[in-house]
């Protein structure tokens, strides 16, 4: 149960029976001290190294997903860093609502950031799958003159027979494939997902020589 008691004074009690004869009163006592300079400077330390830390492990998630050993290496080391330095402050002043609230904070910020920052690099690989009943070959052509490879094959589905284009290309060119398949047929069937590792093909040639 939370309560306040005095002026800014945040409490959560509860009691725990650890035996029928023997229970046991826990409490959190949290504290909303006067922002002076210093504990808003405690707080947005920790709200940074969090933000940098959540951001960090998010990078270093999908370095483990693709395959990149070395990144996530390098990424877990500092991910933990952070984290460590984070947590000492909190656990230290445990009573300072305003560290626990930039901590909190922190980490949802970061998750974003973490998002972001990896929408921003797009480094890596992507494969697309595109099905097309009626333009399949049309959709390929059009993904060849925009300098792309790809590769069409033929398939027979729930309604008959259907196109399969399948396209290995950087994850910044991603949105580019997506529009030019709609814009060819806007009922077109699309799939992406990660490729962790690529050899040799068309798009090997293709990056070297822009």
């Amino acid at each position: 149960m939370f309560w306040l008691r005095g002026a800014g004074k945040l409490e959560y009690n509860f009691n725990q029976s650890l035996t029928a004869a023997r229970p046991k009163q826990l409490m959190f006592s949290f504290e909303f001290p006067p922002l002076t300079g210093d504990i808003l400077l405690g707080a947005i330390l920790i709200f940074a190294l969090r933000v940098v830390g959540i951001a960090i492990s998010t990078l270093r998630v999908l370095a483990m997903m693709r395959g990149k050993r070395a990144a996530a290496f390098v990424a877990g080391f500092f991910e933990v860093l952070t984290y460590v330095i984070a947590i000492a402050e909190v656990v230290n002043n445990l009573d300072n609502i305003w560290n626990v609230l930039g901590y909190c904070l922190g980490f949802s910020v970061g998750t974003v950031a973490g998002m972001i920052l990896d929408e921003r690099t797009a480094s890596g690989f992507i494969n697309v799958r595109i099905i097309s009943r009626y333009k399949a070959q049309s959709i390929v052509e059009e993904i060849h003159q925009a300098g792309f490879g790809a590769t069409v094959g033929w398939g027979h589905g729930r309604g008959g027979t259907v196109g399969m284009i399948v396209a290995v290309v950087g994850r910044k060119d991603a949105d580019r494939i997506c529009a030019i398949a709609e814009n060819v047929d806007a009922n077109a069937f699309i799939t992406i997902e990660d490729a962790r590792s690529v050899r040799r093909g068309y798009i090997q040639m293709n990056r070297l020589e822009r």
